[in-house]
C-alpha cells in the first residue's frame, strides 16, 4: 500500500476501476505479463490462468491477428485507440477494448458498454452540432457557456463547469450547466490545493479522465511489478485508472457519486478544466461518449485563443491605432515628451489609470501616478528584475505590486499594478503604466488558508476540505490583471518606439554636426564684425572729425550737417555691432546654476541703473518677497537691469512708479501665459505706468532690432534688450510674455523653472 501511494503521485497507479480489466502484454510475442485481479468475473479466466499465456487466449486467434496489425499500423505511443469489441463472459454486457503502448510494454483494456442491445447514439451528429455551435462563438464567456450545455446535454451529468487557474494557482468556476435544483457554484474560488500539481501534471498530458463510480472498489495489478524489469506499470494513459484516495475523498465529501473531467490547454499550458458532476450513483461513461467529449475539449481548447483574440480584436486595433497616432505626435514634437501631451497621450495606449515616461533624465507623467521620488526608487527596484535582463521581451508585469515591493503598500491606490517597459538597458529611457488599487470580494468554497493534514501509517498526507461553506475574503492591493493580448500589444509599441529613439539620434547626430559647423562660422563672423569691422568705423569716424575741424567755420562759420550725420552713423553702427555681439555670445555662453536669493538679485541690478533711476525720480518697490532658485546669477541680474531700463527708458510720467514682485500658486496667470507656465515655474514681473505698447506689436518687440519709435526717441538705442532679455529666459528654460495697453503701462513676466542647482 505504501508502494501504491508513492507510486500514485509519481504519475503510476496500480488500482483499475471494478467495471473494467486490464492485461499487459509483451508486444514481441504478445503473452500476458501482468493482469488485473478481476479478470475471471469480467473475461472468464483467473490471472494464474492468464499470466504467461498468449493474448489470443482472451481474443482469439482472430483477435489477435486483428492486435498485431493494429500494432503496426498505428501510432499508439500514450495515445489509447479503440481495437474491437469483445462479446464478454456468459451473460455479460459487451466489452470495448482501447490499445496504447508505454515503457515498452502493450496495455490493452476491457471496459463494460453497458449496451443491452439498443443502439449507440450518433455521437458524429451529436459532435458536429455541437462543434457548429462552438464556432459562433465570439467570447471566452460565450464558449465556455456553450462548451458545458453541450457537454452536459451529450453525457447527461448533473452539472459540468469551466474551472479556469489563476497565475496564484486557486481556481474559479466561471461558466456552468447545471441540474436547476442544484445550487449555483459560478463564480466561487477554490484553493490551488484542491487541484494539486500531480494531478494537474496528468492533466497536463491526457485530455479526459473519468470515474464510473465515486468509491467503488478497485481492481490491482498482478503481479505489482513487471516480472522481468521490476518496474511499475505508468498507467497515466490508461481510460478506467483508478483515483486516489483524497480525490474520492473530497468528491465524497461534496456528494459527487460520478465524475468526468477533461483539458483546456493553451498550447503546452493547462489553462483549466471541464468538470462534470453526478450526484445520483453511477454513471456509464463509455467509450464512444468519452472520445466524443474528449474531441469537445481538443476543439474547445483551439477555439479558446481564438474567441479570446476575437474579443480583443477590437480593443487591439484601438491600442495599435492610438501607437501609431502617439509615434507621430513624437517625431513631430520634440522627442518622446511629446506623447505626454496633446491628444492621445501615452495613457490612451493601454488601459490604465496612469502613465509615466522617464526620458532626457526627468519624469513626465499623465493621469494618477505615484510622486517623481516614488517613481524614482520604483525605476531603481525595477532595475534589479531578471525581466529587464531580457534583451527580447524586456518586460515586468504585475497586478500586486506591493507582494513584490516592499514600498509597493505605499502607493498601492494608484500603482497596485504595473506594466513597465524598458527602453534602455541603462535605465536611461522607461515606460510605465499603472492601474490602482480594485478592492473585490472573492467567494472561496471554504477557506482558501486551510490545509487539512491527517496523519497515517505512513506519515501526514494532505486530505480535502470537508467544509464548503462560502469563505469571504476582501482581497486588498490588487488590480484588474494584464492579460496576454494587452502584454504583447505594448511589447509590439516598445518596438515603434525604439526605432523611434534610434532615428531620432541619427537626426540628433546630423543636428548636432550641422550645429558645430555653424558654431564655428558663428564665431568667425564675431571675429569679423568684433575686429575687422569695428576697426574701419573707428577709421571712418576719426577722418570724418579731422575732416569737421578742417572746415569748422569756413562755410558761413557752420559745421557742414552732412559731416555730423557722417558721425552719428557711425556711433550707431558701432553700437549696433556691440549689441549684435552681446546677442551671440548670449546664446553660446553655458549658464552656471547656483539657488540664488533673487532679492539680492533685484538689489543689484537696481544699483546699477540707479543713475536714470534717480532722474526719472522713480518708486520701484516690491510688494513681497521674491524665492530663491536655481538659476544664473549674471544673466536673471540682465533680464532685470533690460526691464527696468526700459520702464524707465519708455515713461513719460512726473513720477515713474515699477513693482517687481512674484505670482504666487493661487493667482492666475496672464492672458497671454502658455499652460505649461503654470507648473514647476517662478513666475516674476517687472510692472511699469510708462507710454506702454499696442497689443498688435507685443510680438514684434521681441525680435532684434526692432524698434516701435524713431531712431532718437526717448534717448534711442539699437532695439536689443528685449532680445537678449527672450534669449537670457529662454535659456534658463522660461518663456517671457507681456500684458500692456497704449498709454496705460506695461507688465512684462518671465518664467524661471525651480529647479535644483547643478
Amino acid at each position: 500500500r505504501h508502494y501504491q501511494v508513492i507510486a500514485a503521485v509519481a504519475g503510476h497507479q496500480l488500482g483499475l476501476q471494478g467495471h473494467g480489466a486490464l492485461l499487459v502484454v509483451d508486444p514481441a510475442n504478445l503473452t500476458l505479463l501482468q493482469v488485473t485481479d478481476n479478470t475471471e468475473a469480467l473475461l472468464g479466466m483467473p490471472p494464474s490462468a492468464l499470466l504467461g499465456q498468449p493474448i489470443a487466449l482472451v481474443l482469439g486467434a482472430a483477435g489477435e491477428a486483428e492486435l498485431r496489425a493494429f500494432l503496426a499500423k498505428h501510432s499508439l505511443d500514450c495515445n489509447p485507440l479503440h481495437l474491437l469489441t469483445h462479446p464478454g463472459h456468459g451473460d455479460a454486457s459487451p466489452l470495448d477494448v482501447t490499445v496504447h503502448t508505454i515503457d515498452g510494454v502493450v496495455i490493452v483494456e476491457f471496459e463494460t458498454t453497458a449496451r443491452t442491445g439498443t443502439q449507440e447514439p450518433d455521437y458524429y451528429a451529436l459532435i458536429k452540432q455541437s462543434v457548429a455551435r462552438l464556432q459562433e462563438v465570439t467570447t471566452l464567456q460565450a464558449l465556455g457557456d456553450v462548451a458545458t450545455e453541450e457537454i452536459r446535454s451529450l453525457t447527461g451529468l448533473d452539472r459540468v463547469m469551466v474551472y479556469q487557474f489563476h497565475d496564484d494557482g486557486h481556481g474559479e468556476v466561471v461558466a456552468e450547466s447545471r441540474r436547476p435544483d442544484l445550487p449555483p457554484w459560478l463564480g466561487l474560488h477554490y484553493p490551488a490545493h484542491d487541484i494539486p500539481e500531480p494531478a494537474r501534471e496528468i492533466f497536463r498530458r491526457v485530455w479526459i479522465r473519468s470515474l464510473r463510480h465515486v468509491g467503488a472498489p478497485l481492481s490491482e495489478i498482478v503481479p505489482l511489478a513487471h516480472p522481468e524489469t521490476g518496474r511499475a506499470l505508468n498507467m497515466t494513459y490508461c481510460a478506467l485508472r483508478g483515483a486516489s484516495v483524497m480525490y474520492t475523498e473530497y468528491l465524497h465529501n461534496i456528494h459527487v457519486t460520478s465524475t468526468l473531467t477533461l483539458s483546456i490547454r493553451r498550447g503546452d499550458k493547462l489553462w483549466g478544466l471541464i468538470s462534470c458532476h453526478h450526484y445520483s450513483g453511477a454513471v456509464d461513461l463509455p467509450y464512444g461518449m468519452r472520445a466524443a467529449c474528449e474531441l469537445l475539449a481538443q476543439i474547445v481548447s483551439l477555439q479558446h485563443e481564438s474567441a479570446e483574440n476575437r474579443q480583443h480584436l477590437h480593443y487591439r486595433l484601438q491600442l495599435e491605432q492610438t501607437h501609431q497616432t502617439l509615434i507621430t505626435q513624437a517625431f513631430r514634437g520634440e522627442g518622446l515628451s511629446g506623447i505626454m501631451e496633446g491628444t492621445p497621450t501615452l495613457l490612451d495606449a493601454v488601459d490604465a489609470s496612469g502613465a509615466a515616461l522617464f526620458y532626457q533624465g526627468r519624469w513626465w507623467c499623465v493621469g494618477a501616478t505615484p510622486t517623481p521620488e516614488q517613481l524614482q526608487a520604483l525605476n531603481a527596484w525595477l532595475s534589479t528584475r531578471a525581466e529587464f535582463s531580457c534583451a527580447a521581451r524586456p518586460v515586468f508585469v504585475t497586478d500586486a505590486l506591493a507582494s513584490l515591493y516592499p514600498a509597493g503598500e505605499a502607493i498601492a491606490d494608484v500603482a497596485s499594478g504595473v506594466l513597465a517597459l524598458a527602453l534602455s538597458r541603462t535605465g536611461g529611457h522607461r515606460v510605465l503604466w499603472f492601474r490602482g488599487e480594485m478592492v473585490r470580494t472573492v467567494n472561496w468554497a471554504g477557506s482558501p488558508h486551510d490545509k487539512p493534514m491527517t496523519v497515517g501509517p505512513h506519515g501526514p498526507r494532505l486530505t480535502p476540505r470537508r467544509s464548503f461553506e462560502l469563505f469571504v475574503e476582501s482581497v486588498h492591493h490588487r488590480c484588474a490583471p494584464w492579460n496576454a493580448m494587452e502584454i504583447d500589444t505594448v511589447l509590439r509599441f516598445r518596438t515603434l518606439l525604439m526605432e523611434f529613439i534610434v532615428s531620432r539620434s541619427e537626426h540628433l547626430d546630423a543636428l548636432n554636426t550641422e550645429l558645430a559647423r555653424s558654431n564655428d562660422e558663428l564665431d568667425a563672423f564675431a571675429f569679423i564684425a568684433s575686429h575687422d569691422l569695428k576697426e574701419p568705423l573707428r577709421g571712418i569716424y576719426k577722418y570724418a572729425h579731422q575732416l569737421s575741424e578742417a572746415v569748422d567755420g569756413a562755410i558761413d562759420g557752420k559745421r557742414p550737417e552732412q559731416l555730423e550725420g557722417l558721425m552719428r552713423l557711425t556711433v550707431r553702427m558701432d553700437s549696433l555691432l556691440d549689441s549684435l555681439l552681446h546677442f551671440s555670445r548670449v546664446g553660446r555662453t553655458d549658464l552656471l546654476y547656483e539657488t540664488v536669493d533673487l532679492n539680492e538679485v533685484v538689489a543689484d541690478a537696481l544699483e546699477m541703473v540707479d543713475a536714470r533711476r534717480t532722474s526719472k525720480n522713480a518708486n520701484i518697490f516690491v510688494p513681497t518677497r521674491l524665492p530663491s532658485i536655481a538659476c544664473d546669477w549674471v544673466r536673471v541680474r540682465e533680464i532685470f537691469v533690460n526691464l527696468l531700463s526700459n520702464a524707465l527708458k519708455y515713461n513719460v510720467q512726473e513720477g515713474v512708479r515699477i513693482e517687481i514682485g512674484c505670482l504666487s500658486a493661487t493667482d492666475d496667470l496672464p492672458e497671454m501665459a502658455r499652460p505649461s507656465e503654470a507648473a514647476g515655474h517662478a513666475v516674476l514681473y517687472v510692472k511699469d505706468d510708462g507710454i506702454g505698447i499696442a497689443p498688435e506689436h507685443a510680438g514684434e518687440v521681441f525680435k532684434m532690432f526692432k524698434r516701435l519709435h524713431g531712431r532718437d526717441d526717448y534717448g534711442g538705442g539699437s532695439g536689443a534688450g528685449l532680445a537678449i532679455v527672450k534669449k537670457l529666459v529662454e535659456r534658463h528654460g522660461g518663456a517671457v510674455w507681456l500684458t500692456s495697453m497704449p498709454n496705460r503701462g506695461s507688465t512684462f513676466y518671465f518664467s524661471l523653472p525651480s529647479r535644483a542647482a547643478t
